[in-house]
């Protein structure tokens, strides 16, 4: 009996044996037979990881005009060791480059990885790689990757359309898609719409020989896959009205902002002074990012988005729309701006005493404003409850917000809250310590696109769509994707907008904007002359055309620019008759010429004092 127990026991045991050994024997066969990756694996060192790089989208003007495209660069790597003795000064001479450049490059690849390639120079040319293909055998161990650089027909709209960098750590960490040595979007349209923009990675696996030349495909192809493309963007920007208000704010600080009132499509914005693109391309970007850094004048800020400045009178037109609605006055009511009654905010024009809205929009009168921004507040039952709903109203204009759909990081501007004046004042303030406000300065702050969105506002009667730049975006498939926005109400009653029309109207034909007159196009607007503690005032416009049907909203702002109908005015208008009409009429020439040649970018002594009203 025992032993039959021993023997069961000895047959379970070689069981077990038996069933481990054919088990292990299973594995083997899989790992080194059946499954391929791990041959691949043990074959690395003649096989060659490479990574293809999409072609990053391209992005056209909405009249399909390109704006950036995509140019062949080459990059340059090493596997540290896979390289064998070779003549240092001969591929110095090919590359271009000294050779303390290339003897670093090869040491900061060793610190890296000895198995593993590095990029040693970035963005060869499509001409330097033709030259060192020819050579590359004589250098085992190096060998190209293709990639693409961003290309502008156009030296326009630098700022909006932004330029792609390499991706730093902080990039890589938070999105799984980069390695090292990749690209990304930095600013602008590159930045807002990287990832439809960059496409997707492919990856190839190639033999290679003892000189690292490629010897062709693995396992045909096998492992390998395809690039995509990335999607093709369609602006709203109109790339022909982009540069004529380049040209005409050349010499100068400042911003254009022109939307498309109906849709919210912007179609120009000029941040001056401005920069070529291409600078930021290449070898030479960082170099020409750092001198740009330098300037003075600041090119790489985009004021159209990012500066924000009071308004000045252009604002005046939001007051008079909040009292109508407020039902603090009627277009017929009148304030007398002469006298005790308008102090401390006196009028500085000599003109029919009292005043009603449409006249004070003409004469830009600011005791009439003054006084519609304090019956506003005197409505409620405390300053601050009327205050508070004075500042929604102003916010439902798309002031104190970031308002630009696709424009990150956009500065909202400053609306201030009443909490704020409760704290600088404790507690203690009324209509008369913020009345700066009904005139757009004191810590009223706007940006070009803002008020060139109250301009589309007032010409939509009470609503605008959240402005953007791309309206439409097209896969590497052809397939078109429409892109939506928001539509926002200001909930003031559309009949009022009637008056504020007619007074810009009045504005041109007999008030502070005559110079913007135009022959066939009903254009209307209103001049800003904006206090400057730090010298000569600046200037500004708000307008939109034609008056009954309008196609275009603008804000223009020059900077030390005198007061509103000296610079900003004339731009307004040559833009919207370059817009509308296709052409400047030639009894205008004069004032495109002297627009185009103004440099107002010197020291501000040797610019004219401002010595004349709004």
């Amino acid at each position: 009996m025992e032993s039959d127990i021993r023997r069961n026991r000895a047959y379970v045991i070689a069981l077990i044996f038996f069933v481990v050994t054919v088990s292990i024997v299973i594995r083997l066969l899989d790992l080194q037979i059946l499954d391929d990756k791990w041959k691949l694996s043990a074959e690395n060192n003649v096989v060659r990881k490479v990574v293809t790089y999409p072609a990053r989208g391209l992005v056209y003007d909405r009249n399909m005009e390109l704006l950036v495209y995509n140019q062949a660069a080459y990059d340059f790597l090493a596997t540290p060791r896979e390289i064998q003795e070779f003549d240092t000064l001969s591929l110095c001479s090919i590359l271009g480059i000294e050779k303390s450049t290339l003897i670093n490059g090869l040491k900061k690849a060793k610190r890296y990885s000895r198995y593993k390639p590095s990029v040693i120079l970035k963005q060869l040319s499509a001409n330097r790689y033709a030259s060192l293909q020819e050579q590359l055998y004589k250098f085992p161990g190096f060998y190209v990757r293709s990639r693409t650089l961003r290309q502008y027909p156009f030296p326009i709209a630098a700022q909006t359309l932004g330029y792609v960098g390499e991706v730093n750590t902080r990039n890589i960490k938070k999105d799984a898609y980069y390695t090292s040595g990749d690209y990304i979007g930095k600013r602008g349209i590159e930045y807002t719409y990287e990832k439809e923009l960059r496409g997707k990675k492919g990856v190839s696996y190639r033999l290679v020989d003892v000189h690292s030349r490629i010897k062709g495909e693995f396992k045909r192809g096998k492992y390998d896959t395809t690039a995509v493309t990335g999607s093709n963007l369609i602006s709203t920007l109109d790339a022909k009205l982009q540069r004529y208000g380049e040209e005409l704010m050349a010499g100068k600080a400042g911003a254009i902002v022109a939307l498309e009132p109906k849709t919210g499509e912007i179609l120009s914005v000029v941040s001056a002074p401005t920069f070529d693109p291409g600078l930021l391309v290449g070898r030479v970007r960082s170099v020409n990012y750092q001198e740009l850094q330098k300037d003075p004048n600041e090119p790489l800020y985009n004021r159209t988005v990012s500066a924000a400045y009071p308004p000045g009178s252009t604002f005046k037109l939001v007051n008079g729309l909040i009292a109508l609605q407020e039902g603090v006055i009627t277009p017929q009511t009148k304030f007398v701006c002469h006298g005790r009654s308008t102090r401390p905010i006196m009028c500085t024009h000599n003109h029919v005493n009292p005043i009603s809205i449409v006249p004070a929009i003409r004469e830009s009168c600011n005791p009439f404003f003054w006084q519609t921004f304090k019956a506003c507040l005197s409505k409620y039952s405390s300053t601050k409850k009327g205050y508070i709903e004075w500042a929604n109203y102003v916010k439902r204009f798309g002031l104190g917000q970031n308002i630009a759909a696709d424009i990150i990081g956009a500065n909202g501007g400053n609306v201030p809250s009443a909490n704020y004046y409760d704290k600088v004042y404790r507690g203690s303030w009324n209509s008369l310590t913020v009345r700066s406000l009904a005139i757009g300065q004191g810590e009223l702050l706007c940006t070009p696109l803002q008020m060139a969105n109250v301009a589309a506002t007032i010409a939509n009667k009470g609503y605008y769509i959240s402005p953007h730049i791309i309206k439409k975006e097209v896969t590497p498939q052809g397939k078109e994707k429409i892109l939506k926005f928001d539509r926002h109400e200001t909930g003031i009653d559309t009949t009022y907008y009637n008056y504020t029309t007619k007074g810009l109207r009045e504005v041109i034909l007999n008030g502070t904007a005559r110079v913007a007159y135009i022959d066939s196009v009903k254009i209307v607007g209103k001049t800003g002359t904006i206090q400057n503690p730090s010298g000569v005032d600046h200037s500004a416009f708000i307008a939109f055309a034609p008056m009954n049907d309008p196609k275009i909203a603008i804000f223009v702002y020059v900077e030390r620019g005198v007061w509103g109908s000296r610079y900003a005015a004339p731009i307004a208008s040559l833009m919207v008759e370059k817009y509308l009409k296709g052409y400047i009429s030639p009894r205008r020439h004069y004032l495109e010429k002297k627009m185009k040649e103004s440099v107002l970018l010197v020291k501000e002594e040797k610019i004219e004092e401002n010595n004349e009203a709004n």
